[in-house]
């Protein structure tokens, strides 16, 4: 294959300057998960650039509408949410067709899994999780519950800042990349050493920004949320 240059810019080196190192001592579980020995890169080739995709083409019709998706006999708890924004390139460029897929705890902060047993009540009406794709504008959109802050074992009286996760699928399996979104003005911000850990200049990347725009009248308030995915603006992806 022929490779010219807008394909090597496409694909140029990640800038590992925005990304928080694999290693961060005061998030504790770096200790036991991060590598001991130099990365070995890994080559673009058109294995890594196409291929097999995941589940783009079995989206349901409320799956990016967590507020319906998991009702059982009502409607969910807590403040509603729209969340919507731009995957783009480095270069500022719309990126159609990918799949991103959400997960959050809910309005109390507990999780629907066997692992958290924080003293929260589930909702039983909200399952916390949803998937979408992006249009030809690279523009996604999902509709939820905000999610609250939650205790866990990092350090003492650890709280982790309401959050949201995304995972982002292009057009092979190789290329899926996560990431979180925070909510501004949390106060809980300055003392998460997950937030901490990511560059300084690089955090404030990962901060909603509320929108009355995108807020729609008596229903539910509006965030946007660009996703970045090379460059200097990129978005900072978890290890």
């Amino acid at each position: 294959m022929t490779h010219t240059p807008q394909a090597e810019a496409d694909f140029a080196p990640r800038d590992w300057k925005q990304h928080p190192p694999y290693l961060s001592p005061a998030y504790k579980s770096t200790l036991l998960r991060s590598p001991s020995k130099p990365l070995i890169p890994v080559k673009q080739s058109l294995l890594t650039r196409s291929g097999p995709v995941f589940g783009h083409d079995s989206l349901g019709e409320l799956d990016s509408d967590l507020t319906k998706n998991g009702r059982v006999n009502g409607e969910p708890l807590g403040e509603r949410i729209i969340v919507t924004g731009r995957v783009l390139d480095e270069s500022g460029r719309p990126v159609p067709n990918t799949l991103l897929e959400i997960w959050q705890a809910n309005a109390t902060g507990r999780y629907v899994h066997r692992w958290d047993q924080h003293d929260a009540p589930l909702d039983p009406n909200f399952f916390g999780a949803g998937r979408c794709v992006t249009d030809d504008q690279g523009r996604y959109r999902f509709t939820s519950i905000k999610p609250g802050a939650y205790p866990w074992g990092n350090h003492h009286n650890a709280w982790r800042p309401a959050h949201i996760h995304f995972s982002l699928f292009g057009p092979a399996y190789l290329t899926r990349l996560v990431t979180q979104m925070y909510f501004p003005g949390d106060p809980l911000l300055p003392l998460d050493p997950i937030y901490n850990g990511i560059p300084e200049g690089a955090r404030d990347l990962l901060i909603s920004r509320f929108s009355i725009d995108v807020t729609e009248p008596v229903w539910a308030l509006g965030y946007e949320f660009d996703i970045v995915l090379r460059g200097r603006n990129a978005t900072p992806m978890e290890a």
